[in-house]
């Protein structure tokens, strides 16, 4: 059984700053790309950055130059470093991971529980 939890979401005023953190846990083989997704009210999910196990970031527009996206592959967990938050980021933010699990064959896309991030203006 494979988990991920996360943490650090919150309420900050516009332009301040949170750190998200995403925790796999269970019986992991090996771990590939793993990233953040967000989704406001009445809004679809959008993928907000990946990384891949190699290191390689990929960020949406919106954050580009305000979020980092970072991972220890020792510890299984992949970060999220927000600054200059907006109201508009407002939104669950998800952890997913494409892991591969003991005595599967195939990596599978797993997902967190969602953390709330309320920016105030």
């Amino acid at each position: 059984q494979v988990q991920l939890v996360e943490s650090g979401g919150g309420l900050v005023q516009a332009g301040g700053s949170l750190r998200l953190s995403c925790a796999a846990s269970g019986s992991i083989v090996s771990i590939n790309a793993m990233g953040w997704y967000r989704q406001a009210p009445g809004k679809q999910r959008e993928l907000v950055a990946v990384i891949t196990s190699g290191g390689r970031t990929k960020y949406v527009d919106s954050v580009k130059g305000r979020f980092t996206i970072s991972r220890d592959n020792a510890k299984n967990t992949v970060y999220l470093q927000m600054f200059s938050l907006k109201p508009e980021d407002t939104a669950v933010y998800y952890c997913n991971a494409n892991i591969r699990a003991a005595l599967t064959i195939y990596a599978q896309d797993y997902w967190g529980q969602g953390t709330q991030v309320t920016v105030s203006s």
